[in-house]
């Protein structure tokens, strides 16, 4: 059993039971395809986890894996979890699935004896192991003999020093996993290289050659963005968009004619079908389902992250000022570009947008920019710079945690058809 969390200190506030502080970290195979995600958490308003206090952020991980559930955290794909000399001796991680779950042992972890037994123990349970942070001369060599997965932190190791390691301890022995693949060029050196899985940011930034020939229908998926985002909608020109695309149309009509709906009689046509969403609810579905289709054949958490985006900003929307910038349009753009892999001021010039919404995605400043920079600080973990962001907003941390993780429960309902 975990350690109970401490009692908030006087004239602390106790933190709502309800309230979810999760971040997940991507881990790609070579084609872009998800294999888990390495799980961050903060348990408290105020309680940051640092390196100062890793017990508690491990034990903290499992009592939030536990109360959330692998399966919506992760997608059914694996979590990967921090784990101390502690939480191994203890075996806490068992109180998690060992097929979804990877046993991630820090750098600070001693390879003694302990540890040894503690690791042969998980893996005769069904447990992967990784090894975090894996250095050239690393101490817990002895433990590659059990480990799954070696991760390297490519800001911190030589090209040299990858490919000694590669050498020794990979492919038949380990899984190379490369960390910090920040760019498409790291990524493509790395998969030469021979690590086999990935951690970074590269997949969320566009390949945009300067030959590059956009492919008829992301254009068509702009002109239909750009057709929802005109201030006075046009039914016929949404509807000959819609006819264009024989998925669009294929989604359109089984999303009315589901359950969510119960309309006695079946919906049969385009027309029909916009004529009882309403206007609002077309705008809304047709961006939603631009981007599902845009995103066919790339990273499923490059099109899952972008919805997230989208809802976390609209449920935000009435709780701060925004003129007429619409925010689920500027939470789904701001990752349009990597997805339709068309340059961002391309992307800009074909959606009649605000001019504010513009310039915040263009790089410039304005006063959405603080809440455009609490959406990327709350995806990636930054618990710190989100909440000074979120009190800049005037916004509580339980209200923009409540905001976020419900924007990742619609996310993955929507995106599941």
């Amino acid at each position: 059993m975990t350690a109970p969390t401490p009692a908030p200190a006087p004239g602390e506030a106790k933190p709502n039971s309800a309230t979810r502080f999760v971040a997940r970290q991507p881990i790609l195979t070579k084609d872009e395809k998800v294999f888990g995600y390495e799980l961050l958490f903060r348990d408290g308003v105020e309680n940051f986890f640092c390196s100062s206090d890793p017990e508690a952020a491990s034990r903290s991980t499992l009592d939030t894996s536990m109360l959330m559930g692998l399966d919506l955290l992760c997608d059914g794909r694996r979590a990967f979890i921090n784990c101390t000399r502690e939480m191994l001796l203890k075996d806490y991680v068992t109180l998690v699935p060992s097929n979804q779950t990877v046993v991630e042992i820090l750098e600070t972890v001693p390879p003694d004896d302990l540890v040894m037994a503690a690791c042969q123990r998980l893996k005769e349970a069904g447990y992967m192991i990784a090894l975090d942070d894996f250095a050239i001369d690393d101490p817990r060599a002895p433990l590659t003999e059990v480990a799954d997965i070696i991760k390297v932190d490519l800001k911190r190791t030589t090209p040299a020093e990858c490919a000694a390691m590669i050498k020794r301890y990979g492919p038949w022995r380990c899984r190379m996993l490369a960390e910090k693949v920040e760019t498409r060029e790291e990524f493509v050196a790395a998969s030469k290289a021979g690590f086999v899985y990935f951690q970074g940011y590269f997949f969320r930034r566009p390949e945009v050659l300067a030959t590059h020939e956009v492919p008829a229908n992301r254009i068509n998926y702009v002109r239909m963005l750009q057709t929802v985002s005109k201030p006075e909608l046009d039914p016929r020109e949404i509807e000959d968009a819609i006819k264009s695309e024989a998925s669009l149309c294929y989604r359109l009509l089984r999303y009315l004619n589901s359950a969510v709906f119960g309309f006695a009689n079946e919906i049969h046509s385009v027309r029909h079908a916009l004529a009882m969403l309403g206007e609002r609810e077309v705008r809304r579905w047709v961006r939603l389902v631009v981007t599902l289709a845009a995103g066919q054949g790339k990273s499923s958490e490059l099109v899952l992250s972008a919805l997230v985006r989208a809802r976390f900003c609209e449920l935000l929307s009435p709780k701060i000022q925004h003129g007429e910038s619409d925010l689920f349009l500027l939470g789904l753009l701001s990752m349009m570009d990597a997805i339709l892999e068309i340059p961002m001021p391309e992307v800009l010039d074909r959606v009649p947008i605000d001019q504010e919404t513009k310039a915040l995605l263009l790089g410039g400043t304005g006063r959405l920019r603080p809440l455009y920079q609490l959406m990327l600080a709350r995806e990636s973990g930054d618990w710190q710079n989100a909440a000074e962001l979120s009190k800049s907003l005037h916004l509580s941390d339980g209200e923009v945690a409540e905001a976020y993780w419900s924007a990742m429960q619609w996310a993955r309902q929507v995106s599941a058809g």
